[in-house]
């Protein structure tokens, strides 16, 4: 099963609504980047390179939406969406790596219609809105390729009767394509091996048991459900022989920031004597910083720890700390499965 959680449409963004899963599989069309960043935010498109796509699409959407007459307005109006996406998540790198390049994309093209004058300025402006857009259906086109490739990538490391552990959902909703950390399972199986997958249910949102369960099962892997307390006994009870996630931004060194509860993961790993696997884009690493002592932790409402839905579970006014993501050490780290291949993580050196 293919997926397309994310496709530009009618001069519009369609793309799955996550927080409907796994009840029904609907759809929004986006119209403008107001509803896309409300649906960032609350997690309807949500996993880093995801985020990506969609805020190249959104940059793109804002430049289509523009009524200005002028290039100088279009600059303008073009500032003031990408301010607003990157206001959405602080901790996915791929989302500033986006507007980066979309931001580029279009200084080159305004460069380009530079001078010009008031009479084909309008000419001007639907050319650099094209350039724009194209921009951005290259990235959703590159992300697609990027999924395929860490699939291949990985998929060396799958053996037959293994069992793999992951954690909240790397698969094709969280990206563009086949995903990270599940494609590698889908071309495992595409070649022939028999393995079996125990997936976490990723509290407190349940991404592990609402999205990556639908989707394994849905793609024919033999998957088990586990709370994510049930990990440590198991990894010692099943025999889980390797641990592969995703990752949300990864510093220069190694360090990994990834939905909660990798972490303890990765100690767990350690501790088991079983390797622990990092696969993302390389637009997930982060060369601005050193460690992962720099990457901003987003920190959530307090409602999503005192309700599961609308059920209250825990006193109202009780204290809470609610971190989206941890960050791993890079000693924790056996390896990272890029497009470009699986590198040794201290010294990212091709295994």
């Amino acid at each position: 099963m293919l997926l397309q959680p994310i496709k530009w449409e009618k001069d519009s963004i369609v793309f799955i609504d996550q927080t409907e899963l796994p009840v029904s599989l609907k759809y929004i069309r986006c119209r403008d980047i107001d509803t896309l960043c409300e649906a960032i935010v609350k997690l309807r498109v949500r996993g880093a390179p995801l985020i990506g796509v969609s805020v190249a699409l959104g940059y793109a959407l804002a430049a289509m939406n523009s009524k200005t007459k002028t290039l100088q307005g279009l600059k303008k109006d073009l500032k003031a969406a990408a301010t607003r996406l990157k206001k959405t998540r602080p901790t996915a790198v791929n989302l500033f790596w986006a507007i980066k390049r979309m931001e580029d994309s279009f200084s080159r093209a305004l460069f380009k219609a530079k001078p010009c004058t008031v009479a084909v300025q309008g000419l001007a402006l639907n050319r650099i809105k094209e350039d724009v857009l194209k921009e951005a259906l290259s990235i959703l086109k590159e992300d697609m390729e990027m999924c395929r490739s860490i699939g291949k990538n990985g998929a060396r490391l799958i053996k037959n009767g293994d069992i793999v552990l992951t954690h909240c959902n790397a698969g094709m909703l969280a990206t563009a394509g086949y995903g990270t950390a599940l494609s590698i399972f889908y071309e495992a199986k595409k070649q022939g091996k028999r393995f079996k997958v125990y997936a976490d249910e990723t509290r407190p949102l349940m991404q592990g048991s609402r999205l990556t369960m639908w989707e394994l099962m849905k793609n024919g892997i033999d998957a088990t459900l586990i709370c994510d307390d049930m990990a440590a006994s198991t990894i010692r009870d099943k025999g889980v022989r390797k641990i592969i996630v995703g990752a949300d931004r990864i510093a220069r060194n190694g360090d990994a920031a990834n939905k909660i509860g990798t972490y303890g993961l990765a100690v767990l790993a350690k501790h088991h004597r079983i390797p622990f696997y990092v696969a993302a884009p390389s637009s997930t690493i982060d060369r601005n910083i050193e460690t992962g002592a720099d990457i901003p932790i987003e920190e959530r409402k307090r409602e999503e720890l005192l309700y599961v839905g609308s059920k209250q579970t825990a006193p109202i006014k009780a204290k809470v700390f609610n971190p989206a993501f941890d960050v791993t050490p890079n000693e924790l780290i056996t390896g990272i499965i890029t497009e470009s291949g699986i590198y040794e993580n201290k010294k990212l050196r091709r295994i």
